[in-house]
């Protein structure tokens, strides 16, 4: 064996240089030689001699040389790394054994038939996990195909997937839909799909939010199923679970999370208070001018202003909307459903907790008998979710924002990769991007 080419530290006698194997960095795993190309970097690679004995019979194997397996190892200041590892042969001298020819193995440096290297795959999966990277991209700088690396890849994404270790320590739990297709469901199935996001607070009582699971379908069945599964430990634990106003997911979690308490999401809650006040303005528009707001119309031009907070508000906006409100007597029934939709988001601004509910309360109490019916309706929406509504100041501002976070990393993984045809491959990519899964 030669020493590593160009190597300063390599010793002049035919020994492997320790540097060399000290960077290559797999025990038992020796580098003879180092060729440096503009467009490539190779390696070539041994271990020791050691006495071997056939794995079916135990006899001891002569051996019958080496054979090159190149593999494809993590790239190099943005060139390709090619490994050449003379692999040991032996054959076995009993001819009543089964095994004829074994080949030596070195899991710390490859799998048994693969053609990417161990720390290859692990620097993959930390690209895609933590670098919102693509497997096409990676693959290129491997030079290796897209399916190669995918199964290299998958069999420890399944490996982390089904370890139920990573529910533990979980007490609050939220929940929350998205579309992952726009395809045809007979084909591709559910269009939607649930994810379970764990939100538990840290000894800072911050959050870190990370993705549990993504099961098909957007129902209460769905929810349900997947916490029977969890077991009976993993239910107790849940303190409090946050959730959008859908009745599906309040169902399985009354049914499943008997002692948590559920908290409806401060995000969803002013959203329907905006949606509310929109319906309002367009009502008011049709039944005064007959037809959809036009440029020049007083309400049309102040409908960004009123999804706006009125502490964001400069005193020129401020002016712009009251000269649209005062325009026609008509539009001061908007003007009430933009107050309405205020008090209801400084119920979650206020500083106090005590006095947030007080604030709360008091929209429960009126909201429902206003005259304009879009407000009225919102105070029945509220009303019937009162509970879910209050606990959010009584759980230390619980909220769903860690899974709203989390639904836009999943956004942002499947834009990247340009879509998902294959459902499978879409969780185990999620969960890893997401934080699920810790290689």
């Amino acid at each position: 064996m030669s020493h590593a080419t160009g190597c300063a530290d390599a010793p002049t006698t035919t020994r492997p240089c320790p540097r060399c194997d000290a960077i290559f960095g797999v025990e038992r795993v020796q580098v003879e030689a180092v060729e440096r190309r503009p467009d490539r970097v190779t390696v070539t690679v041994s271990t020791p001699w050691q006495l071997m004995g056939c794995p079916d019979c135990g006899v001891v194997a002569p051996s019958r040389g080496r054979r090159r397996r190149v593999l494809h190892d993590v790239p190099h200041a943005g060139v390709g790394v090619v490994v050449v590892w003379r692999q040991r042969v032996w054959r076995c001298p009993d001819t009543a054994c089964a095994r004829a020819v074994f080949f030596e193995q070195v899991p710390d440096l490859v799998a048994a038939r693969g053609s990417i290297t161990t720390r290859a795959i692990g620097w993959a999966t930390e690209q895609l996990r933590r670098e919102h990277a693509t497997i096409t991209g990676l693959a290129r700088q491997l030079g290796v195909g897209w399916w190669t690396l995918w199964r290299a890849i998958k069999p420890e994404l399944e490996r982390l997937a089904a370890d139920e270790t990573r529910f533990g320590g979980v007490t609050s739990l939220g929940v929350d839909e998205h579309i992952w297709h726009h395809g045809d469901p007979r084909r591709k199935g559910p269009k939607e799909l649930t994810g379970m996001v764990d939100l538990t607070r840290d000894e800072r009582g911050r959050v870190h939010a990370r993705l549990l699971d993504l099961v098909p379908g957007r129902s209460k069945k769905a929810y349900a199923d997947w916490l029977t599964q969890r077991g009976e430990v993993f239910r107790a634990g849940i303190q409090v679970a946050a959730l959008d106003p859908f009745g599906g997911y309040k169902s399985a979690i009354d049914d499943e999370l008997a002692d948590a308490t559920a908290v409806l999401d401060a995000f969803h809650v002013v959203k329907l208070g905006t949606q509310a006040v929109d319906e309002v303005r367009r009502r008011v528009q049709q039944d005064t001018t007959g037809h959809r707001g036009r440029k020049g119309d007083p309400l049309y031009g102040i409908q960004r202003l009123l999804r706006a907070g009125a502490e964001n508000l400069t005193d020129k906006q401020l002016d712009r909307l009251a000269t649209a409100i005062e325009a026609d007597d008509t539009h001061q029934e908007v003007y009430v459903a933009w107050r309405c939709a205020q008090d209801l988001r400084a119920a979650y601004r206020a500083r106090d907790t005590t006095h947030g509910r007080a604030l709360a309360e008091k929209i429960l109490t009126t909201f429902h008998t206003c005259p304009i019916p879009e407000i009225a309706r919102l105070g029945r929406t509220l009303r019937r979710w009162r509970e879910a509504f209050l606990a959010y100041f009584t759980t230390g501002r619980a909220n769903n924002g860690g899974t709203e976070a989390i639904n836009g990393i999943i956004e942002l993984a499947r834009r990247l990769a340009r879509g998902y045809r294959n459902r499978d491959n879409y969780r185990l990519r999620m969960l890893l991007a997401a934080g699920g899964l810790t290689p």
